[in-house]
């Protein structure tokens, strides 16, 4: 028992050692804005402050639960449905996994809010069902081992030819929901659902198909949301911006937080429970874990749990009206084009605090026996997400429409993963999804609608779109490795480490 507790302390220590380094970087960079050229009011800095406490405390249990509790249960479910070898069984069970995992995604219900017009359960409903159906085709596409890029390319044209019959005002918010979508519940849990998968299959490929799953299923809800965008025609998608906290001291402070902790208890409780009883039906009926197995997944989901609560109460609470406003007074002030390299170092940053990078970050290194490395991943994301800031708060500056970035983005994108080794295209557009996750929702996204409408721009048409943009440049830097990893690997007589390819991108 004591070498338990101490094994236990010894690994929150690690995660809190991880999450510090994850979250104090942008804190320090918005304080440097809050105290030189963009001051905010004491009660903005405050709350930003006790959430960012509030994130690091969330990240650390979170990250935690996720090793004890969600990959094993997605590794078991994943391989014992393959297993049983009935194609309807894996389409049915992975339709179903993937719509109540998708339905559990707290981030959902704030993309519902964002278009009035259309009834919240309606938009819910069909996000889920096209994850559902996209993860069960990502399975299919596992099992048949057919080729990731011409697969992501037909879908990805599908959704280009939709956007162009889809309201101006309803396209961002419509590729948004595929960021959105994957994020701190859904990612653990597919993911290492591919790893189930793929311990049944004996070929060299199994490793590399692994990874993709999130890459499919951030497809399915910007088909859906494109679908209803035509459907339901909606002409004018409203937005509230956040009120500005205004706390006169340190009790009412806490009051703010404290008043949303029991909304946040609820929310993830009802979250986590379609998860919940699916793997005790599952492992009632077919996975009979030890005892003593189903006690650390058990431990490890209180801890997910108490994460998630106090993770999304510090986003959502301390960083949201603090990015709303900082975006504002950056982009009223005299240094208005600051805002684009301030969002540029605040992305590079904030992308190391998504709890789902972290989980992504260690399945690759654990994945490819460390060729891989998470350090290298998170150099390679921290850029992506600093240039998606930057061409996002053009945007918003000048009105662009997100078409003319994403169309040529994804093209390159998609154009490269026809040169590049298959793991490194899984790898890229799974980076995609993971990148948009709560705090570029909570943070990012509400930089960029207080500078937007400081700027007297479309909130919904111009702010909005961000996570969208997050989500594209991840599949270009990481498969940008895999271009400077064949080239070198091609000039040397042998064949040379792929770590080389990532450390020459490093350098660079």
């Amino acid at each position: 028992m004591g070498r338990s507790l101490q094994k236990l302390r010894e690994k929150l220590g690690e995660k809190l050692r991880e999450a510090l380094l994850a979250v104090l970087p942008i804190s320090a960079v918005v304080i440097i804005l809050c105290f030189t050229i963009a001051p905010v009011t004491p009660g903005v800095l405050l709350c930003f402050l006790l959430g960012a406490v509030l994130v690091i405390a969330g990240m650390m249990f979170f990250t935690l639960g996720a090793d004890m509790s969600m990959t094993p249960m997605g590794e078991k479910v994943g391989g014992a449905v393959t297993r049983s070898g009935k194609l309807w069984k894996v389409v049915l069970i992975f339709f179903i996994l993937g719509f109540i995992i998708t339905v559990s995604e707290p981030d959902l219900t704030v993309l519902a809010n964002q278009v009035p017009q259309v009834p919240n359960m309606v938009i819910i409903c069909a996000v889920a069902a096209g994850v559902g159906i996209f993860l069960v085709l990502a399975i299919l596409r596992m099992l048949l081992g057919i080729a990731l890029p011409p697969v992501l390319t037909f879908f990805y044209v599908i959704c280009f030819i939709l956007a162009f019959f889809t309201p101006r005002e309803f396209l961002s918010v419509a590729f948004d929901s595929g960021g959105v979508t994957t994020g701190p519940m859904t990612v653990p849990f597919i993911m290492a659902l591919g790893v189930g998968i793929a311990s049944i299959r004996s070929d060299r490929h199994a490793a590399d198909d692994s990874f993709g799953l999130i890459a499919m299923c951030s497809v399915g809800p910007i088909l859906a949301v494109l679908l209803l965008g035509i459907f339901y025609n909606p002409t004018g998608a409203g937005y509230e911006p956040s009120s500005v906290p205004a706390p006169n001291d340190s009790a009412e402070l806490w009051a703010m937080f404290a008043s949303e902790i029991p909304q946040y208890m609820q929310e993830i409780a009802l979250s986590l429970l379609p998860i919940v009883l699916f793997f005790g039906l599952y492992q009632v009926v077919s996975l009979h874990m030890s005892r003593q197995s189903l006690g650390r997944v058990a431990v490890g989901l209180v801890y997910t749990y108490i994460g998630l609560v106090l993770f999304l109460t510090g986003a959502n609470v301390g960083f949201l009206p603090a990015g709303n406003y900082l975006g504002s007074v950056l982009a009223s002030g005299e240094y208005r084009w600051a805002l684009i390299p301030a969002a540029m170092v605040m992305g590079f940053l904030i992308v190391r605090a998504e709890p789902a990078v972290y989980v992504l970050n260690k399945r690759v290194e654990e994945m490819t026996d460390g060729a891989i490395s998470s350090g290298a991943m998170g150099l390679a994301l921290g850029f992506a997400v600093a240039l998606s800031l930057a061409l996002a708060m053009v945007r918003v500056l000048t009105g662009i429409s997100v078409l003319w970035f994403l169309i040529p983005g994804y093209a390159i994108a998609l154009g490269i993963s026809f040169f590049v080794p298959k793991i490194y295209t899984a790898i890229a557009f799974d980076a995609g999804g993971v990148a948009s996750g709560p705090m570029a929702t909570a943070f990012l996204l509400p930089l960029a609608q207080g500078a937007c409408l400081a700027t007297g721009g479309d909130v919904v048409a111009d702010a909005f779109g961000v996570v969208a943009m997050v989500a594209m440049t991840p599949p270009i830097t990481v498969q940008v490795m895999g271009l400077i990893s064949g080239v070198r690997r091609r000039k040397a007589a042998a064949p040379v480490p792929v770590q080389a390819g990532l450390d020459a991108v490093i350098e660079l």
